[in-house]
């Protein structure tokens, strides 16, 4: 492939994913330096011209200080802006505050929008993320958006480490029900659903199993895990009903909170994230973490893009 116009930025922390796909490109990643003053105000610059170049800007954003994270990608399109790149790409697998889609109450905002604004202020021409917790998100943007799917990366990650002839499809409540569905027919399974009932106002929910999943490998899918409460619940349900064994598979492994703590306690065989959130930390302190590498997807991706192809190829099939 021709490097000579494109550019890979990535920022100073959480560069596993980038150094993946930057590996599969191969294409270094372009030399920036990235400092934080005694204050906490941050100073960016690109040690190289990236001058009528296309730029993709690789970012991974999970748990922790989230709002820097955002800050700093900011600076980064705002200083390939202003260095007249070509165009710019921000590749952000796990769009944050991705779950603030909609006034649910009062005086609350839509801060997804506002995020969408801020990246389009900044100077960013395109945006790749993965799995959005809602996809109307992507008509907040006057740019385009490019919402890629780690399903076709979890099809290939059942087939090669999971007995999925006698599994089932579980999706932990009736919203991920489209997934799971979706999920079950690639693979060519039946599916359940845990519904969170509610007997009257005030009360709490329990949950209940629509399916039999007697002496089945129970696989729960999801877009994201955060304190894994809901996962955790949701086995003791499975197996309580029969189940051989379950295992959990989520796009965003936020792993907030005491999620490690409730994995760990929990009756999980497995919890398989992709790299979208970096979390290799916390694989150390839980053995039941498992990873799936969608740089591949991310590399692809790029790769279409700027060769002026189809990306609407990587929704259904994992690259070559």
């Amino acid at each position: 492939m021709a490097n000579n116009n494109i550019k890979l930025l990535a920022p100073d922390v959480h560069r596993g994913l980038a150094e993946l796909v930057s590996q599969r490109l191969g294409l270094p990643l372009t030399d920036c330096v990235l400092k934080r003053d005694p204050t906490g105000e941050v100073t960016f610059s690109i040690g190289e011209s990236v001058r009528d170049q296309d730029i993709f800007i690789i970012t991974q954003i999970g748990s922790g200080i989230v709002n820097d994270r955002v800050l700093e990608l900011l600076i980064m399109i705002n200083a390939s802006k202003t260095a007249s790149a070509r165009r710019i790409t921000a590749i952000i697998p796990n769009f944050p505050y991705a779950r603030q889609d909609r006034k649910d109450k009062s005086r609350a905002p839509i801060t997804a929008k506002l995020m969408a604004d801020m990246l389009t202020t900044a100077g960013c021409d395109h945006v790749i993320t993965m799995d959005l917790h809602a996809s109307q998100i992507q008509g907040f943007f006057d740019v385009p958006v490019d919402n890629l799917y780690a399903e076709p990366s979890v099809v290939r990650y059942i087939k090669e480490n999971v007995n999925f002839d006698e599994s089932i499809i579980i999706s932990p409540d009736a919203g991920g029900a489209k997934r799971a569905a979706s999920l079950a027919d690639r693979l060519d399974l039946n599916f359940a659903l845990i519904h969170k009932e509610r007997a009257r106002a005030n009360e709490v929910s329990r949950m209940v199993l629509v399916g039999d999943v007697t002496d089945k490998v129970c696989i729960i899918v999801d877009d994201m895990a955060d304190t894994c409460g809901t996962l955790a619940k949701a086995a003791e349900i499975l197996l309580d009903n029969r189940a051989k064994s379950v295992i959990a598979i989520v796009t965003h492994g936020v792993l907030s909170g005491n999620a490690i703590k409730n994995i760990n306690n929990s009756r999980l065989t497995k919890v398989v994230c992709t790299n979208t959130v970096p979390f290799e930390e916390k694989m150390k302190e839980c053995p039941k973490l498992d990873v799936i590498d969608v740089s591949g997807v991310l590399a692809e991706a790029i790769r279409r893009l700027h060769n002026g192809e189809s990306i609407s190829y990587l929704f259904k099939h994992y690259p070559l």
